[in-house]
């Protein structure tokens, strides 16, 4: 849009001024341009004949009310050939592609490659051959549908495996045709039969494709030397409704199971029994009893200990009778909560001989056979104490009830006119001893008994050292100045006491 005007030489508008609207009138000098790529279409196998598959859409800068921008789409090239040189058509004015073979051609597993590459021309002028082109490449990549069931590559399979064992025993291999990135490609095992007691699985190996078949409950030769499964494989994806899984989706396992010579088994295991402690040396405590689980083979079985802590028992090897070596303690450190443990061994005749092991736990009834113990044996008082309450004695015994608490405690007899102390009971497990005077700082052996509520009933006897010191500003001295205060029935008495045990 341009202003025009008329001017004389001076400058002088004569005319004007008018708009003059100038025209440009398009040529075709903009060839046709695909800026949409790269382009890729997907199509499913045995698709019908028509289904589109993409679109391609060219751009042309020309005036698109004009011929000049007026496209036309055409296919130029098809890779692969095979098996039609014509597998797709594009729509020449709207540049949709679609599949134009039948469905049966449009087979993946029967082409070069799922994948084919279309070389599209678009040409400007409505496609007349004096207008100007662009090309683009369009990838076709064919889509699997799960059009073949997996096959066993055989009939029958064979395992042999041992007794006892677990873990895989034998890989099933198959085939199948269709594209090993899908499910229409990996299989799922099952057994369908022969394995009522669940002692074997199957589980497919995500990189080959096989059924790994493993035993997962040890086999027993004597029950059932042999085996044998039937197992089918399908896909994970359904098949298309016209395919059916056929007689090679199914195949048998022989699995033939090697005799092991196993270990004699005890009955029961743990072994439980109970005995008072203190048995005497050579109580039979029990006869084990141990048998072989190869009931085929013809073999003795001879019995050892493994571990005895304590080392108080024996084992007869031949009949598996258990006897004490010793006297047993319920006290001892080797047994816990009124129990001891020791393990056996039985051994069969086999080449190499295989060995069972057998726990037996012994529960140990209390005897009283412990005195009580006395503490504290040291107190300490000052010469001039107001308060004479001495110390309180307690007794502990490692024995059980009855033959513990309630404790009787008592001091021997005192010579002399007068006591010097007396003992009190305070409850079932302490007593209070009291001065009955101030003494002199001195030291002094108190004996005091304390008994047991066992049948029969056993008695400590004992000393309480008595310290009397003297006490100044809040001081103890415990320094033993004078001579040591013992009456001579006190002596008479640790003597005859002594005596008493020397000669029971």
């Amino acid at each position: 849009q341009l202003e025009v005007e008329v001017t004389d030489i001076s400058g002088k508008t004569i005319d004007g001024p008018v708009r003059l609207d100038i025209s440009v009138i398009d040529q075709n000098d903009n060839r046709p341009m695909f800026k949409e790529g790269p382009y890729v279409g997907r199509v499913m196998e045995g698709s019908p004949t028509g289904t589109t598959v993409m679109r391609m859409t060219a751009f042309d800068a020309d005036d698109a009310s004009t011929d000049n921008a007026l496209l036309r789409y055409n296919i130029l090239k098809q890779t692969p050939t095979k098996p039609s040189p014509n597998m797709f058509y594009i729509d020449p004015e709207k540049g949709d592609i679609v599949t134009v073979v039948s469905p049966v051609l449009l087979d993946r597993e029967t082409m070069e490659t799922p994948q084919y590459e279309l070389v599209i021309e678009a040409k400007d002028m409505g496609g007349l051959d004096v207008g100007l082109t662009g090309t683009a490449t369009a990838t076709i990549l064919i889509g699997d549908k799960n059009d073949h069931p997996p096959e066993f590559t055989k009939k029958e399979f064979q395992a042999t495996v041992k007794e006892g064992v677990t873990g895989v025993i034998v890989n099933l291999t198959v085939g199948d045709r269709d594209d090993p990135a899908t499910g229409a490609w990996k299989a799922v095992y099952t057994i369908i039969n022969g394995n009522p007691g669940q002692s074997f699985e199957i589980h497919t190996n995500p990189q080959t494709n096989e059924g790994m078949l493993s035993v997962v409950k040890p086999l027993d030769y004597e029950i059932s030397a042999f085996h044998t499964l039937l197992i089918k494989v399908e896909n994970e994806d359904p098949l298309i409704p016209d395919i059916a899984y056929g007689p090679s989706s199914t195949a048998t396992v022989q699995i033939t199971v090697e005799d092991v010579n196993e270990g004699p088994v005890f009955h029961p295991n743990p072994m439980t029994v109970t005995k008072q402690e203190n048995i005497p040396i050579g109580s039979v405590v029990l006869t084990v009893n141990a048998t072989d689980p190869d009931t085929l083979q013809h073999q003795t079985i001879r019995y050892s200990v493994y571990k005895d802590p304590a080392g108080w028992l024996e084992i007869n090897p031949t009949n598996g009778t258990i006897v004490t070596t010793a006297i047993l303690d319920r006290e001892s450190p080797y047994v816990q909560d009124n129990k001891y443990t020791a393990l056996f061994l039985a051994i069969d005749s086999g080449n190499p001989p295989a060995t069972g092991t057998g726990t037996l736990h012994i529960t140990l009834e209390d005897v009283n056979d412990n005195v009580p113990s006395l503490y504290p044996t040291l107190a300490k008082v000052c010469d001039d104490a107001k308060d004479l309450r001495v110390v309180v004695l307690g007794a502990s015994d490692k024995d059980l009830h009855p033959n513990t608490d309630p404790f009787k405690f008592e001091l021997s007899k005192q010579s002399g006119p007068e006591k010097l102390w007396r003992i009190t009971k305070i409850n079932n497990t302490h007593a209070q001893v009291v001065l009955l005077q101030n003494l002199q700082k001195a030291n002094y052996n108190i004996p005091v008994s304390v008994t047991d509520s066992g049948k029969p009933p056993l008695t400590n006897n004992t000393e309480l050292k008595l310290q009397v010191c003297s006490c100044k500003k809040s001081k103890m001295d415990c320094s033993a100045t004078d001579a040591l205060h013992i009456s001579m029935t006190l002596i008479l008495l640790s003597l005859f006491s002594l005596f008493c045990k020397s000669f029971p």
